[in-house]
């Protein structure tokens, strides 16, 4: 099998000025170098680092992507090499040869006949994904996130002022999501040897941990355990079809970008070892997770943009109490996740009337919500917010009328619930209060 060579070109730092050489591949065959794929989804081929400033610059080169496997032949001229069309004619067909002259006698040829071009690389890049299976929203997430991730840095080596206003302006974007590929960006930095970039993102991270108040814990947690990648993979591939949506429930925050090309990276290994039936049943099982997953987005999407509606009705009524007395079916957990946010929001800006206005509507709405639980409700809702287990074990003990057959059937039926909506820390506290309340019968 032939491996293609880079070129090695001479080039001057756009920066700097300081002369340098990098390597330039215009072929990307995944039959043949398979690693080459995964720099160029990196947006790490063709890439170009000063030795001087470490200064990272794109070098404008044709490419030709192949996978004989997908039986994808992709082609991008860069618009300001002003190539012209018998160049490009002379430069695919070249490589058709090449290609054509390493793969086996049987393969299917027939595509290599009609590639397809693309004005930009992104464009190009999506019809790669979308053929291993990510979807062109989980792309352009990704992307949108990255791109946040520059500008917050430049925003940050600017000073405070600039990154608070930033902040200010992309709150809704620094989510979960966001903190965790900020937090995989800074470790490959270390990882690689890239110690003053490592230094910048922890440092940017770290800050913006601060004017967020994000949940810094929460970063090393996927679903409540230390799970890693593949962990996370074995556990969704190998969850039984009655079971998968409370394991993707459980494990949503490591269901991203790098989830999915890792799974993909799995169905090409087992599709070149010949292991057609694990292949075809890994790619249906992807396509069962981001089905879920895109769903269960899209509920919750639902649930958060309703929240924030009441709470604008509400902040807007000249009596909030009554507003709130009218919607007392919608206030629940999204609500309230809503009414957090922007409270902590207000905080930060120093917005004083906003911060006590809103802090009345949640003292109200916690006093309405509170009103039409039942007593038995009233009390697992008390065990569920005690500041420490040892306090839930009080309350327990200095209520003993309340812990009865029914109330321990009814806290154990709340934590299946719970585990079963996603959410297995709070279900395995209220499981350890059933248990506790248990013992008490005896």
């Amino acid at each position: 099998m032939t491996v293609t060579p880079p070129q090695l070109i001479q080039l001057t730092c756009p920066n700097c000025r300081t002369p340098m050489r990098a390597q330039v591949f215009t072929l990307v065959d995944v039959g043949r170098q398979p690693e080459l794929k995964n720099y160029l989804l990196a947006g790490q081929l063709n890439l170009a680092v000063c030795p001087n400033c470490g200064n990272p610059a794109m070098i404008a080169a044709p490419l030709i992507y192949h996978d004989p496997a997908k039986q994808l032949f992709l082609v991008h001229f860069p618009p300001q090499l002003n190539t012209r069309l018998e160049e490009q004619e002379r430069f695919i067909g070249d490589a058709t040869k090449l290609i054509m002259r390493d793969l086996p006698a049987d393969a299917p040829r027939g595509y290599l006949l009609a590639p397809r071009r693309f004005l930009t690389l992104n464009s190009l890049l999506d019809v790669v994904l979308e053929a291993d299976g990510i979807s062109r929203e989980v792309v352009e997430a990704q992307r949108a996130r990255v791109d946040l991730i520059s500008r917050l840095a430049e925003a940050y080596e600017q000073g405070e002022e600039q990154l608070t206003k930033l902040v200010e302006q992309q709150k809704d974007a620094l989510d979960y999501e966001f903190f965790a590929t900020l937090t995989a960006f800074a470790e490959a930095s270390s990882q690689g040897g890239r110690d003053d970039s490592a230094e910048i993102l922890l440092g940017l991270r770290d800050k913006l941990l601060e004017l967020t108040g994000f949940d810094a814990e929460a970063l090393g947690e996927l679903g409540g355990e230390d799970w890693t990648l593949d962990e996370v993979i074995e556990r969704l591939t190998g969850a039984p079809d009655a079971e998968l949506e409370q394991e993707i429930g459980e494990l949503r925050p490591a269901i991203d970008y790098g989830f999915f090309e890792a799974l993909t990276k799995r169905i090409d290994a087992a599709e070149q070892a010949g292991d057609t039936a694990t292949a075809a049943r890994l790619t249906a099982r992807r396509s069962q997770i981001l089905e879920t997953v895109e769903r269960m987005d899209k509920q919750a999407q639902e649930l958060f943009e309703a929240g924030a509606q009441v709470l604008e009705e509400v902040m807007r009524a000249a009596d909030p109490g009554a507003a709130l007395r009218a919607q007392r079916e919608k206030i629940d957990e999204a609500f309230l996740l809503v009414l957090d946010a922007n409270l902590a929001a207000a905080e930060r800006a120093g917005a004083t009337e906003a911060v006590a206005r809103l802090t009345e509507i949640r003292r109200l709405a916690l006093e309405i919500a509170e009103e039409s639980l039942s007593p038995e409700e009233r009390f697992i809702n008390q065990l569920l917010h005690a500041e420490k287990p040892q306090d839930a074990t009080k309350l327990l003990r200095q209520n003993p009328a309340m812990v009865t057959p029914a109330f321990v059937k009814r806290v154990n039926e709340l934590a299946d619930q719970l585990e079963n909506d996603g959410r297995k820390p709070l279900g395995e506290r209220l499981r350890q209060i059933g248990r506790e309340a248990g013992a008490m019968l005896f």
